[in-house]
């Protein structure tokens, strides 16, 4: 996990388009309530893990996926474990609904820039999974 600085941590949220245009209503300062289908909040460790969900669940259900990205308060993670969602480097916390209206406000830390940063899975896979193009040159020769 990412150690901004000792109060808190960053973690990651995969979110389709719609749960991103509830992001933005609310200036880029809290997630929408959770949905009784899905009563548990579920933001990972890692960027790569993030990409992964977007890939597998969200973009072939919205044909569209964002990764967000925000600061939590270790005071507030502190209250639940991190859980292996089947691999080394796939974590996360499972962080019930009926905690998050209580503590939203102290889930979220304010920055200078938005609490929420979000980028389109695009562009973030082609930063995580693909590697740089070297660029080559042609020897010079004297002719």
């Amino acid at each position: 996990m990412n150690q901004p600085n000792d109060d808190t941590a960053i973690l990651f949220r995969p979110v389709g388009p719609e749960e991103l245009r509830l992001i933005e209503q609310s200036g880029f300062r809290a997630f929408p309530p959770r949905s009784a289908e899905q009563p548990i909040f579920y933001p990972v460790l890692t960027e790569e893990f993030a990409v992964k969900i977007v890939l597998e669940w969200i973009v072939p259900d919205s044909r569209a996926g964002y990764v967000t990205r925000f600061k939590v308060r270790r005071a507030f993670l502190s209250r639940y474990e991190i859980q292996n969602a089947g691999g080394k480097n796939l974590q996360e916390y499972w962080i019930p609904a009926e905690d998050l209206p209580s503590s939203i406000r102290i889930l979220l830390v304010p920055s200078r820039s938005s609490g929420i940063s979000a980028l389109p899975v695009n562009r973030l896979r082609a930063a995580v999974s693909v590697p740089r193009p070297r660029v080559l040159q042609r020897p010079k020769t004297n002719r």
